[in-house]
């Protein structure tokens, strides 16, 4: 099934797992002809999967020095710029997009190679935060469309979370009308008492050998799980939050809905639930999603938060990718030098990703994802369950994109939910909502009754593991 049709050219920028599983999407659903694709990449991974598609494939690693020149000679008014690069300003290819009138849509916001671990930064200034207010800044009203960070976290979570609002406000009898506005949103937000939304995923996708000592297995990009692990772990500050954490910072600029952790997102573990899995340890990893649904969802009395609840990632990746976590941190945070992406060896397993909204009248509700690595293969090649809820994502975002291609600068929460879940969803497995009384405090006192606090389960000292 075509959804749309694209009259430009289309550049990928890095073809790694994502770039690689995302390109029989889009010709399957963007109907354009292959020969008006060209992937430029910093290396030869995929080259095959190209040429199987007769796909344009040139090997340029892009700099700070040559991108205008490479870029320019490939991408004009009305083409598409597909970023899903590492160690490439966003801000930079975004700004190069606006100026020639080209549609761009990426995956999250990057710095240049070596942005996220630049010691002469401040921790605020490395930080996701300053990324997306960097971004931001370069909106402007309407102009050619630039989606950011519109993979699966961020991105596609963001949806969810509007379905997932919409699906508890049906069970609650709350009203079931769809708002129109991103005012709107978060008055139903607060309407329904959400204080706090967790991008809640457990990963169970097993390989049939283990990982070895020196080597970093992932299912997904081990250099952006990397360099996002190595930032300061991020969240969404709720309004309901009696007091910052001791490590914790507030940024003397921006939008001032997040706070940061003075610790990396790799070792720093949170209690959170899946409907599968049940009550898990997740890492509080900094994501874009944390920043952007606090400050959508956020309502304002004057100069006064009203309302705004905490969001964080809490991830629980592969086995693998935990112990290969673990000895990234004993080796002070650099990397191994080994790195396995998990593909054709996963013998089994799940993604289960969606968001998790507690404080409600119903206590928890998770709404997502539960995608198998059966279910991938069988949907689309050279993908995995965990990369397919990314590309799926990416697809989603280019139709609403070259449909409204003069919507400016926008994230992923400004767009429509309801497009991107009708494209994305036949390539998400098993959508679940599913509704629990688990809170942080579950067991908790059990062993060591000194290490709660009954008076509100929902304050994230709870929800955090010391």
């Amino acid at each position: 099934m075509k959804h749309v049709a694209f009259g430009g050219r289309l550049v990928i920028l890095g073809f790694g797992s994502i770039g690689q599983g995302v390109l029989p999407l889009i010709l399957r659903h963007i109907d354009m002809p292959a020969d008006r694709i060209t992937i430029v990449t910093g290396d030869d991974r995929g080259k095959a999967v190209a040429e199987a598609f007769g796909v344009r494939f040139v090997v340029q690693p892009i700099t700070p020095d040559n991108y205008a020149d490479t870029l320019g000679a490939l991408v004009g008014a009305g083409d598409f710029l597909l970023n899903l690069s590492v160690d490439v300003s966003s801000v930079a290819l975004i700004v190069f997009c606006q100026a020639r009138g080209a549609l761009y849509l990426d995956t999250c916001v990057e710095p240049w190679a070596g942005g996220y671990t630049d010691t002469s930064l401040t921790p605020s200034q490395r930080s996701n935060y300053a990324l997306r207010e960097s971004a931001l800044a370069i909106a402007g009203g309407a102009g050619p469309t630039a989606v950011l960070t519109h993979g699966a976290n961020p991105g596609l979570v963001s949806h969810f979370v509007k379905q997932a609002l919409l699906n508890l406000a049906r069970d609650t009898d709350v009203r079931t009308t769809i708002p129109a506005t991103r005012a709107g949103w978060a008055a139903l937000a607060r309407e329904l008492g959400v204080k706090v939304i967790h991008i809640a995923e457990r990963d169970t996708q097993t390989a049939s050998f283990a990982k070895k000592p020196g080597e970093f297995v992932n299912t997904w990009s081990i250099d952006g799980f990397v360099g996002e692990g190595c930032q300061p772990a991020e969240l969404g500050w709720g309004s309901h939050e009696a007091a910052l954490p001791a490590d914790g910072r507030r940024h003397d600029f921006g939008c001032g809905a997040a706070i940061y952790l003075m610790r990396p997102g790799a070792s720093t573990r949170v209690r959170t639930w899946t409907p599968a899995a049940g009550p898990i340890h997740g890492f509080l990893i900094t994501h874009n999603e944390s920043i952007s649904i606090a400050d959508y969802y956020t309502v304002r009395d004057g100069d006064t938060v009203a309302y705004r609840p905490t969001v964080h990632y809490a991830y629980h990746p592969c086995d693998d990718a935990v112990l290969s976590v673990h000895e990234l941190a004993g080796r002070n945070w650099e990397i191994q030098p080994k790195q396995r992406l998990m593909m054709d060896e996963i013998r089994s397993g799940v993604d289960e990703l969606g968001v998790l909204l507690m404080g409600h009248a119903r206590g928890t509700y998770w709404y997502g994802s539960r995608l198998s690595i059966e279910q991938a293969r069988t949907a689309a090649p050279y993908n995995n369950a965990t990369s397919l809820q990314v590309t799926a994502a990416v697809l989603g975002g280019m139709v609403w994109a070259i449909r409204n291609p003069k919507a400016g600068v926008v994230e992923a929460d400004h767009v429509d939910h309801e497009t991107v879940l009708t494209v994305a969803e036949p390539y998400l497995g098993d959508m679940i909502g599913a509704y629990s009384d688990w809170t942080p405090l579950e067991g908790r006192g059990r062993l060591f009754p000194e290490d709660i606090d009954m008076a509100d389960p929902w304050q994230f000292k709870n929800f955090r593991v010391v």
